[in-house]
């Protein structure tokens, strides 16, 4: 049982204005691991307080001093990444030997990162008379969600602290505990009071007081489409600057030269990664119709091998989804698709045989899937792939375009320059080319209802600064 009674407010722990707790149901026992505060409407302007307060003394830090304060946070992280890895592996359900490279490593490596940039950032600019220069944007409100949670919390907070802003912290209600051992290292490694704030509580009332305060001068959101609307909104009383990372309904695609073995492999490796609660998921894969039939089989029997297990197992490749509401959400699209006319190939409503307890879905295949079609178009954030024919390129780019998402994809072709032609022409933010691995120096973001701004490496950090030009006579 983890247990955290107090919120961490200007350097100090600190109750909350409310006695009551949120509990944290564990994704796999369907037991209560844990609670944390319920912070209010008061709690958050302590916090955005004591943010502003801090303010003018950490952006005047120099990028050297950011620097090592990141790398005090880097290797706080690097201490207790184990524990991490279990506590969201309890949390969210993702197979721990998975969590321990991603849920874990990967805030270790983005913080690294940070740590290199900070003191890296861009030099003053000279553009004929006038002297651009760029500034810290000020008190930044982080808000984040369940799936990746303390990854998501920190490809915020590090290049926010790099840019010298102060931050606030509200991490989602479902997968909490990451981001108290965040604030543990936070305090450990001494950085002054006010920089950085964690406020724990549901998003109708913490969230929407953070993006509504008049003192928070940038929203970064993670979540959603919905929620993000409804940010912009709150936001847009202040005219805060946003950045919004959301939904997304990916296509990887198949072109008729791929290795097809190798393409469906990676399409389902990356549809179903951390039980596809994954906002990138490749959750469409665009068939050529002359490989229609050998694709189809080849997902089938890979997906088989996804057998949903306790993901503190050693050889666990499909955990639960987070939490019951989440798995009736799914088993709905499920539904959705079967009375639309979609070949169910695999998998289903019915819960997986032998798991009497946690929030398990099978993996589920969907076969000629039409583009129109709801399973296609809205983001399921569950273990459930379409696989759509197409006849030719010009119609396999029009499907993959045709959602109101644009997060990410993939191509698959044994010529890259052709595969790179046709990843040109997708209107998303990111497009892996046959299965290349992820990039955290790279930009990551959307476009359309995917969000705006981007995270992680340079990219990232700039979007917690202002541009200044300053105009010189002589």
């Amino acid at each position: 049982m983890h247990e955290y009674d107090k919120l961490y407010i200007n350097g100090q722990w600190a109750a909350s204005s409310d006695p009551s707790f949120i509990q944290v149901v564990g994704a796999a026992s369907e037991e209560v691991i844990g609670r944390v505060p319920s912070a209010t409407v008061n709690d958050v302007d302590r916090a955005v307080a004591a943010a502003r307060a801090a303010f003018d003394a950490w952006s005047a830090t120099s990028p050297a001093e950011r620097a090592e304060c990141l790398t005090k946070l880097h290797q706080g992280l690097v201490e207790r990444s184990e524990e991490i890895a279990r506590i969201v592996t309890a949390e969210v359900g993702m197979p721990l030997k998975f969590s321990l490279r991603i849920q874990a490593g990967l805030p270790v490596a983005v913080m690294g990162s940070y740590a290199s940039l900070a003191a890296e950032q861009r030099e003053d600019e000279r553009i004929a008379n006038s002297l651009i220069v760029r500034e810290p944007v000020g008190v930044v409100a982080c808000i984040t969600p369940w799936n990746y949670p303390l990854h998501q919390i920190v490809a915020k907070v590090a290049p926010a602290l790099a840019a010298g802003c102060c931050v606030v912290v509200k991490p989602s209600s479902e997968a909490p505990l990451s981001s108290f051992i965040l604030a543990e290292i936070v305090e450990k490694a001494g950085l002054p009071p006010g920089v950085f704030n964690l406020v724990s509580g549901r998003g109708a009332t913490i969230g929407e007081a953070l993006a509504s305060h008049p003192d928070v001068d940038m929203v970064s959101f993670t979540g959603s489409t919905s929620v993000g609307r409804r940010l912009s909104v709150l936001a847009a009383g202040t005219v805060k600057k946003v950045a919004l990372e959301l939904g997304g309904k990916s296509a990887s695609v198949i072109l008729d030269d791929a290795d097809l073995p190798a393409a469906v492999k990676g399409s389902l490796g990356a549809c179903l990664l951390n039980s596809g609660q994954t906002c990138s998921a490749h959750t469409r894969l665009l068939v050529p119709e002359s490989l229609y039939e050998q694709a189809v089989s080849l997902a089938v029997e890979l997906g088989k091998s996804f057998v949903p297990s306790d993901p503190f197992g050693d050889k666990c490749r499909l955990g639960p989804l987070v939490s019951a509401s989440q798995r009736e959400r799914v088993w709905e699209y499920i539904r959705s698709g079967i009375a639309e006319g979609a070949e169910l190939l695999l998998g289903g409503v019915e819960p997986p045989a032998g798991l009497t307890k946690g929030f398990y879905v099978s993996p589920t295949i969907f076969g000629r899937v039409r583009a129109e079609m709801t399973i296609a178009q809205e983001e399921i954030f569950g273990p459930v792939l379409c696989i759509i024919p197409y006849s030719d390129e010009e119609v396999a780019f029009r499907i993959a375009n045709s959602s109101i998402y644009g997060l990410a994809g993939g191509v698959w072709s044994a010529d890259e320059g052709r595969a790179l032609a046709f990843a040109r022409r997708m209107r998303t933010g990111q497009v892996d080319i046959n299965g290349a691995p992820f990039n955290i120096l790279a930009p990551f973001g959307g476009y359309r209802q995917s969000g705006n701004g981007r995270e992680l490496g340079r990219y990232g950090l700039e979007e917690f600064q202002e541009i200044k030009s300053i105009q010189l006579k002589g």
